[in-house]
């Protein structure tokens, strides 16, 4: 089996070290022997969706988002189809901004893609904290971090979790990220699929059976360790013991 990832503008979108995303996915394709390989794209070059079975959008600086949004823009009818689809994207923080409509700040409205039904408006204050959220996508809890200006209101989609430590999408709601289809948006970084083997297993999951239109069973790794630093930032957090 293989899969082809798609890493979008990393060169713009790569400010909360995205590309270790890129390589938890990989290495985990790889030691179940599955093949995994990475195509980058740059500014202004062609991006062939029915080529890709899993595509990354990271996250970047206002300034970058405008400049990736006007070329997704041009090419935002071939993205919502493999959306459409099913096909699996992440995307992180500013990448997770670009999924909606728009997203309004003091000094302009950045337009966006308009794949998922929601929008984002600049607050007071930015979201500065460790994250800790609950997803019925997977068991183990989800951690991360979140340094966000924007508040996002999802219009009623289903959300990645909600929210046992931190602020998530909004500050008010208790919910984080949103999830469309095998779409998944999130503002967690730092970066978040080391942390969370299960989704980037999820992710893996997802892809393969997408691509080869059967029930995928994935070989199970040893993630103690993963597990171990996971628990430690779901309790130290939550507050809670972890069942």
């Amino acid at each position: 089996m293989k899969l082809v990832i798609g890493h979008l503008y990393p060169d713009l979108l790569n400010l909360y070290g995205d590309r270790g995303n890129i390589a938890c996915l990989t290495k985990r394709c790889q030691w179940r022997g599955i093949e995994a390989e990475v195509r980058t794209f740059e500014l202004g070059e062609p991006i062939d969706f029915t080529k890709l079975d899993l595509v990354l959008l990271g996250g970047g600086s206002d300034r970058e988002q405008m400049l990736v949004c006007q070329k997704l823009r041009e090419i935002r009818k071939d993205f919502q189809e493999y959306v459409e689809k099913d096909g699996v994207v992440i995307a992180i923080c500013g990448g997770y901004q670009l999924l909606g409509k728009y997203y309004k700040t003091d000094q302009r409205t950045i337009p966006g893609l308009e794949l998922v039904d929601m929008y984002t408006e600049q607050g007071e204050g930015r979201l500065i904290d460790n994250i800790v959220l609950k997803s019925d996508l997977v068991e183990m809890p989800i951690v991360g971090f979140e340094n966000h200006g924007g508040r996002t209101y999802i219009n009623g989609n289903r959300s990645l979790g909600k929210v046992l430590y931190g602020s998530g999408n909004d500050g008010q709601t208790k919910e984080e990220g949103v999830v469309y289809r095998n779409v998944i948006g999130t503002y967690l970084h730092g970066p978040l699929l080391p942390k969370n083997p299960q989704l980037a297993d999820y992710l893996i999951k997802k892809a393969l059976e997408r691509k080869y239109q059967r029930e995928i069973i994935l070989e199970k790794l040893d993630d103690s360790q993963e597990e171990e630093a996971n628990t430690y930032v779901f309790q130290r957090f939550s507050g809670e013991k972890e069942k």
